[in-house]
């Protein structure tokens, strides 16, 4: 094995994994630097999800090394990764995934009281990220009587409570409506420059891949120079639009 710089909160080398036989990453080498956002964008099926799994330790690579600060997540056991996730990850899908016996801020604080936090501290910190969300006044709710996008507000609070050293955001916007993405998105990467977290943000939206400080190109697996993404479509229709890195 070969350790990763020094400067690379994230370093991944050779990475490969199937499907069913059919091939989600063929060779994908990539490297995070610490406290960047970095969008790792290409079309449905380009093997986004796959990567941002093998980089956050929910997937172990058929081949390949991944590294979270000199350590080599590929080699964990999968309790170690599990406890890696919990404290020091956040994760970010288009799908909320709350509990729904929880209500919005139990869910909020989830990580905090999964680690020993007192009840307290976690709701105070809760409920000052749901604040910043603008849905305070929902605290009590439960996910059923939210709308799509509070529940994902939710679960943007969810991911920031814990201050953790790098949030996975797999297509975090792809359900919402352009002025709700714009909202959420703006909110996210504001609280991520302020707290010095890193986001690996996965996406095929050339407006949410505009946000990002480097851009990691995927077609089919593998890393590109360029690929084409489609605007998302508003009131005035969409466009596709070519994104070079």
């Amino acid at each position: 094995m070969v350790a990763p710089p020094d400067n690379d909160v994230i370093w991944a080398r050779s990475l490969h994994h199937s499907h069913n036989g059919s091939p989600g990453l063929a060779g994908v080498s990539v490297s995070v630097r610490d406290a960047e956002i970095l969008v790792v964008a290409g079309p449905r099926g380009s093997g986004k999800t796959t990567l941002l799994h093998c980089l956050s330790g929910r997937l172990v690579p058929e081949q390949g090394e991944v590294w979270f600060n000199s350590l080599p997540v590929h080699t964990m056991t999968p309790r170690v990764r599990e406890q890696l996730r919990r404290e020091r990850f956040g994760w970010i899908s288009a799908d909320p995934q709350l509990v729904p016996e929880l209500t919005a801020w139990e869910n909020a604080a989830l990580p905090l009281l999964l680690r020993g936090v007192a009840h307290r501290a976690a709701k105070k910190a809760a409920t000052e990220w749901l604040e910043r969300l603008d849905i305070a006044a929902l605290a009590r709710k439960r996910p059923h009587a939210l709308l799509q996008v509070e529940r994902q507000r939710v679960s943007v609070a969810r991911a920031l409570c814990a201050r953790p050293t790098v949030i996975f955001a797999d297509e975090p916007t792809a359900t919402l409506h352009r002025a709700e993405r714009s909202q959420l998105l703006r909110t996210l990467t504001a609280a991520a420059r302020s707290h010095d977290i890193t986001v690996v943000l996965a996406t095929h939206d050339a407006e949410v891949a505009a946000l990002a400080d480097r851009t990691v190109a995927l077609l089919d697996g593998r890393r590109v120079s360029s690929v084409d993404l489609p605007a998302e479509p508003d009131a005035e229709g969409s466009a596709a639009c070519s994104l070079s890195v």
